[in-house]
């Protein structure tokens, strides 16, 4: 109660849209809109690297590229793949037709990594349950949703929405042992993405609330092993926390038009554990 004061005038309505991701992270909202990446800087950061990410868009990430085309083999849809057969891209020409691929919006892939992301996509069809959750056809694929939350604007675009209303999340993960994704959930704030993307759902009625959501995880290394999860709830009620520190974060600083650092540290501690292992 009484968090986001701020009100944005849009033209836009709040709703489901079929756009281009680079519209999508470009933020069509008049006044601005937060996503869950966005959130998580906030809680990650703080607000100055938030707004300097927002003023600085950065350019492709080799890592982010090839996740990109995971998501476009598994679930039919995203930018066209285009082989560039050459070992070394290294000299002018090369560079150049890289270049012109990106320029188009599609993703140029040496021939091992276009091996590498097919191999990824004939395994998952190979694990009955994620190949049942993404089966072709039994839903849509990357539907931006824009909604108005008391006065703030927040954005979240779907990997893949079910038409029985159940949310799906595409992953590649370098491990998905136990351990390693419980480790990668709490760096990349998975929770708070799971909580924020079910808040959009029902938020614009195209999801079930009864339906758990769902990440499909699969490693970037023969065997390609998949692993289908979802957050417990102690993971949940951290990720709800977490993304409402962030909404009233973000709209104090709109408010306020400051954008403040880390907080002062005129002390620092060693980890608890190490402390643990001295006491």
């Amino acid at each position: 109660p009484g968090r986001r004061r701020m009100t944005a005038v849009a033209e836009v309505e709040p709703g489901l849209y079929d756009i281009p991701a680079e519209l999508y992270h470009a933020d069509p909202i008049p006044g601005g809109s937060l996503s869950s990446s966005g959130a998580r800087t906030l809680i990650k950061k703080c607000p100055a690297a938030f707004k300097w990410q927002l003023d600085n868009p950065q350019p492709h990430n080799k890592a982010l590229e090839l996740g990109t085309a995971a998501h476009k083999l598994v679930l039919d849809d995203g930018p066209e793949l285009v082989l560039v057969d050459a070992e070394k891209w290294n000299t002018d020409s090369i560079r150049a037709e890289v270049a012109a691929i990106r320029a188009a919006g599609d993703i140029p892939l040496k021939r091992h990594e276009l091996d590498q992301i097919h191999a990824m996509a004939a395994a998952l069809r190979q694990h009955e349950e994620a190949a049942a959750l993404l089966e072709p056809g039994s839903g849509v694929a990357e539907q931006s949703a824009f909604w108005d939350d008391n006065g703030i604007w927040r954005r979240a675009r779907f990997d893949w929405l079910r038409d029985d209303g159940q949310i799906v999340d595409y992953k590649t993960a370098r491990s998905c042992r136990r351990e390693d994704l419980e480790k990668a959930f709490h760096e990349h704030g998975y929770a708070q993405q799971q909580e924020w993307y079910i808040d959009a759902g029902v938020a614009l009625d195209v999801a079930d609330p009864e339906k758990p959501f769902k990440f499909v995880l699969q490693e970037k290394d023969p065997p390609y092993l998949v692993v289908v999860t979802t957050c417990d709830p102690m993971a949940r009620g951290i990720g709800r926390h977490l993304n409402e520190v962030a909404l009233n974060t973000y709209a104090i600083c709109r408010d306020s038009g400051e954008w403040p650092g880390y907080l002062p540290n005129p002390m620092i501690s060693l980890p608890s554990w190490v402390e643990r292992q001295y006491a």
